[in-house]
């Protein structure tokens, strides 16, 4: 793809403007160095909008655009489940979960998990999150990060690997979550605009010039790429190696809304660290749930940025309407369409200047995660390892180097893993996939929690140990099991479990370190339930619409 004097213009202005903010939001006072809560809890001052808009650039990256956008090529609208669910999600997160957090007053996941349970469940759970944050979720992004920039301006892997590594690292190092959390408010921006130009331009394409005739153009051409719940046998999608595989496998038809889908949504929006860490640098309790009220609709509207070109790449596809855009989508060395080049593939068609928004929207994506995920890494680490086994007495400002350096460490080890995934197609089911092995686990351990006060530590500890085990022995025994069933199962296993251990071990007593529900804890205010009403509203009617 050839980039004019204009896109040139528009991609540097983002990355410059990113980087002055990053840098301007970083600079300390004189005579003060930056405490743990400022670096990594953005000294607890970020209004609703920051909260929201951070935690969609966090979420939102190369594995939505690029690979939610494959999934769209391969498996239709159905894939916006994670999407839709996940805004009812955030509206149940921000009613249960985060006023016991803040109650709590505390930095990381693993450190509420030692209130509430003992020291080695808080360890165990660390050391999971961190090897999910470096080996699956830093990797992931970087790599189709990468793939996208390699596709898109023909760049080799390695040096994109570390071009997206260094610009991340450039303003989110130093700053900690003040600098992540404040530009992610610009990424947003840009991650918006520059999707919605590339959906306008996907639909003008299948439709002549007209974006209307293009939504009437996928209903007749992809109508088995219009609805959100398959059957067993009825969709049939390309493997990514040349052959053929069930869409159930991936979206098992009701259980997507009735089954494990919420295993996914709970562990990764209520327990997640990259997640939660931007609600609990909230100024308050209302200003945190009302940041997920703002990001539950931007998640409603993510399939149309992310989804809809993915279909709209399928139907181009499917006519042969475009032998160069075919080109473009196949694998040089296999001569297989590759799901995930769908998007980069749109992106080469942008008329000039669009084609720098739509790239510096990518880019916002793909470095806003990066570094989210850097900078939780580094939270766990710092506070959950470091402070707890080999620097107990350790200054806020050796917390913060530290912090720094953990980060750096993360980017490196990421960096070189990324390159291994390049066999993947459809990475955002990968993804899914594997932190799926945690998922339940985290899930049951955090659910038992919060809301049984006879959970036991012992209990918590065997969720903990099981839940890999569990899930990998499962995908031996039985391939066949769609994933999102095997987490299903997998968190009922488990806590069929941890109530046997809780009530031998606890005779029925409730634990000393049980979380006290107080009245008047999960109160909300009007806004807040206002915001929620709409969005089950839009989400049931959406459903009704594409079912």
């Amino acid at each position: 793809m050839t980039f004019s004097t204009l896109d040139f213009a528009v991609f540097g202005g983002y990355c410059l403007l990113i980087i002055l903010i990053g840098v301007y939001v970083s600079r300390e006072k004189r005579g003060h160095h930056k405490t743990a809560s400022d670096y990594f809890l953005a000294s607890k001052a970020l209004p609703f909008w920051a909260v929201g808009a951070s935690l969609i650039a966090s979420n939102i990256s190369a594995e939505q655009f690029i690979g939610m956008a494959g999934s769209g090529f391969a498996l239709g609208l159905a894939i916006s489940a994670y999407e839709w669910i996940a805004a009812i999600t955030l509206v149940l997160v921000g009613i249960f979960f985060l006023p016991i957090y803040l109650k709590e007053g505390i930095f990381t996941m693993p450190q509420f998990l030692n209130r509430r349970y003992d020291n080695r469940v808080r360890t165990v759970m660390a050391v999971f999150w961190l090897l999910v944050y470096v080996f699956v979720n830093l990797t992931s992004v970087l790599y189709l990060g990468a793939l996208s920039i390699e596709t898109i301006l023909g760049i080799p892997m390695v040096y994109s690997i570390i071009g997206l590594s260094l610009f991340a690292m450039i303003y989110s190092i130093y700053g900690g979550l003040k600098a992540v959390a404040w530009t992610d408010v610009v990424q947003v921006v840009f991650l918006v605009m520059g999707g919605l130009a590339t959906t306008y331009l996907a639909l003008s394409l299948v439709g002549s010039g007209s974006v209307l005739e293009g939504i009437a153009v996928l209903g007749r051409e992809a109508p088995s790429h219009l609805q959100m719940i398959f059957e067993k046998g009825e969709f049939m999608i390309p493997d990514g190696r040349g052959a053929m595989r069930d869409a159930y496998l991936d979206l098992p038809g009701l259980s997507v809304l009735v089954g494990g889908m919420w295993i996914v949504q709970f562990s990764y929006w209520g327990c997640n660290q990259y997640i939660t860490q931007r609600a609990l640098a909230a100024r308050d309790l209302d200003n945190a749930q009302k940041g997920m009220i703002f990001a539950g609709f931007i998640k409603l509207l993510m399939p149309i940025i992310v989804v809809v070109p993915g279909i709209a790449a399928y139907v181009i596809v499917e006519k042969g309407a475009s032998p160069e855009f075919i080109g473009t989508m196949t694998d040089a060395s296999t001569h297989i369409i590759k799901s995930d080049r769908a998007y980069p593939a749109l992106l080469q068609l942008l008329p000039q200047g669009l084609k720098g928004l739509a790239f510096a929207a990518l880019t916002a994506a793909i470095v806003s995660s990066l570094a989210s995920m850097a900078n939780s890494t580094a939270t766990i680490f710092t506070i959950d390892i470091y402070k707890q086994f080999i620097n107990p007495k350790a200054t806020d400002r050796q917390q913060v180097e530290m912090g720094r350096l953990v980060a750096i460490a993360a980017f490196f080890i990421a960096a070189i893993v990324a390159p291994a995934l390049r066999v993947l197609d459809q990475a955002f089911q990968y993804i899914q996939e594997y932190t799926g092995f945690v998922s339940p686990g985290v899930t049951a351990i955090f659910v038992f929690g919060f809301f049984w006060k006879k959970t036991t530590s012992n209990a918590a500890l065997a969720a903990a140990c099981l839940t890999i085990p569990l899930s990998a022995a499962l995908k031996a025994v039985y391939p066949a099991l769609p994933f999102i069933d095997r987490m299903g199962i997998v968190f009922m296993l488990l806590s069929a479990l941890m109530v046997l251990i809780s009530l031998v071990e606890n005779r029925g007593k409730v634990n000393d370190n049980a979380i006290s529900l107080e009245k008047g804890l999960f109160r909300t205010s009007m806004g807040f339930n206002i915001g929620a009403i709409l969005i089950c509203g839009i989400t049931a009617a959406l459903y009704v619409v594409f079912w």
